[in-house]
């Protein structure tokens, strides 16, 4: 059974609950609150240095911020993750128009995307876990096809387990991601937090942020994050792409080896000596500095790369009917 209380109502009267995971927080466990709106982490107490459990992601104690005015806390976000330039893609010699909620391009799926809906909830992993699923319509946002989405949230031990699917009825685009911003410290900025990101390579934006199609070496750069450095030592380096973004959102291309999911990155916070390390299945991370919430959070989202539909070099997001789109991140708390 799930342990799940009311959380609020939506304006048109829908209830949105929250489901608690694992805990309570020791030691030795994570303990998450999620809710059933945009399946959205609102809490993850991992113990610091002392044992002592505290939440370490950016989150809101009421629903209407998250409806109204959220920086996409702690959501999945789809049904394409990122950017799509001009908010538009081609199939099989068909164009189809996405909305363009960011003109004139497309972000995070959209005006309504998976991040502002309801989704069914049922209990997995004998109460450890929560299984959401949802259906999106064919032409929700644009998108051609209905695509029936399954995502799974797993406690084990200081482990957080995440695990998309998804199948769809006709060829369509999908490239789902968790946006949690996490602040290991608790309170505060994140720039003492020491960041390592398995990556050699990255993609470099244009001034709308959409990948230009290199993958620029990370060496001799404010981007090398091979060996473990604070997030905010080069934020002000004199660099065009971190002028242009005004810190890092950026994709990072993943050093893996198999299908299995990789090491992508690994995080300190030198005063409570709380760590994450974030393993997945996904070719790349985006690493985000946090500027919208003043550098009080920084995200860390594996994903396909932006603009993949239009992109052929790029590994494909694209699903066909009788495919499954399957992929995982698991997100494992400690003590360094």
């Amino acid at each position: 059974m799930l342990r799940r209380r009311k959380f609020g109502d939506l304006s048109d009267g829908t209830s949105v609950d929250v489901i608690t995971l694992g805990g309570p927080a020791s030691p030795g466990s994570v303990e998450a609150h999620v809710l059933t709106y945009g399946c959205i982490i609102a809490s993850l107490s991992v113990p610091d240095a002392r044992g002592v459990p505290a939440n370490v992601v950016l989150s809101f104690d009421r629903l209407e911020p998250y409806v109204d005015s959220s920086p996409y806390f702690g959501a999945v976000v789809g049904r394409y993750a990122n950017r799509i330039a001009h908010a538009r893609f081609a199939i099989d010699g068909r164009e189809h128009h996405l909305s363009a909620n960011e003109p004139p391009h497309h972000l995070h799926g959209g005006f309504r995307g998976f991040d502002k809906r309801v989704w069914e909830a049922e209990s997995s992993g004998n109460g450890q876990g929560v299984v959401f699923r949802r259906t999106s319509a064919d032409g929700e946002e644009g998108y051609p096809g209905a695509v029936d989405v399954q995502v799974t949230y797993t406690v084990v031990d200081l482990d957080f387990h995440i695990e998309y699917q998804a199948v769809a009825d006709a060829p369509t685009h999908v490239n789902l991601t968790q946006h949690s911003y996490f602040n290991l410290r608790t309170t505060g900025d994140v720039l003492a937090h020491c960041l390592a990101i398995n990556a050699s390579t990255y993609l470099p934006v244009d001034e709308w942020l959409i990948p230009t199609g290199e993958l620029a070496p990370v060496g001799n750069s404010p981007f090398d994050f091979q060996e473990s450095t604070a997030i905010g030592l080069r934020l002000h380096a004199e660099h065009e792409q971190l002028k242009r973004v005004g810190g890092y959102d950026h994709t990072f291309n993943i050093n893996r080896v198999d299908s299995t999911p990789a090491f992508a990155a690994r995080v300190l916070d030198p005063s409570s000596r709380r760590t994450l390390e974030v393993r997945s299945t996904e070719p790349g991370l985006q690493f985000y500095s946090g500027q919208v919430v003043g550098h009080r959070g920084f995200c860390l989202e594996p994903q396909h790369y932006p603009d993949s539909p239009n992109r052929p070099g790029f590994p494909s997001t694209l699903l066909r009917p009788g495919e499954r789109y399957q992929s995982k991140t698991v997100l494992s708390f400690g003590i360094g």
